[in-house]
């Protein structure tokens, strides 16, 4: 005996939003690639431009782990755009400091970055684009604003860079 499949009911908004997020992730990358930078690179540095912020802060806010964080900033120190320096707060505490170079390469990268953005939306009309900026705005502060721990943790998709 053959089983039916079950029936669904809604829109598989997991696929719809995983599939939006890795193409669009792959041209990030793909066009930050062309200046040098991985998205993870080009995320430290614009979170440390003018700001005194830890590698453990700057691995939060870009959801690293600390080996990648430090593969990371290894790169951008590598490349003359950061280095690490002491705390003006904590000595022991060290900062991600971004040089002259890495300030005028985040601006542009923020550029590319805001250009990938831009070209995603511009495909949709004025009304849909203000629509689903609107709803997902909306989830990410309220419903969807924090994970839900389980017993079983789901895994975030793999990034490259």
């Amino acid at each position: 005996m053959t089983a039916m499949a079950p029936t669904r009911t809604e829109p598989d908004l997991s696929f719809l939003l995983d599939h939006t997020s890795h193409v669009l992730r792959t041209r990030m990358s793909a066009q930050l690639g062309e200046i040098g930078l991985t998205p993870r690179m080009h995320c430290v540095l614009v979170h440390a431009v003018g700001e005194e912020r830890t590698q453990a802060q700057l691995a939060e806010i870009g959801d690293m782990d600390k080996t990648t964080m430090v593969v990371t900033v290894d790169a951008l120190e590598k490349a003359g755009l950061a280095e690490r320096r002491p705390s003006s707060a904590d000595r022991r505490a060290r900062i991600i400091a971004v040089t002259d170079e890495g300030v005028k390469v985040a601006k542009e990268s923020q550029k590319i970055v805001d250009r990938v953005h831009q070209d995603a939306l511009g495909t949709l009309p004025d009304g849909e684009r203000e629509v689903l900026l609107r709803a997902l705005n909306r989830l990410v502060t309220g419903h969807l604003e924090a994970p839900v721990e389980g017993s079983r943790p789901a895994r975030r998709a793999r990034q490259k860079g």
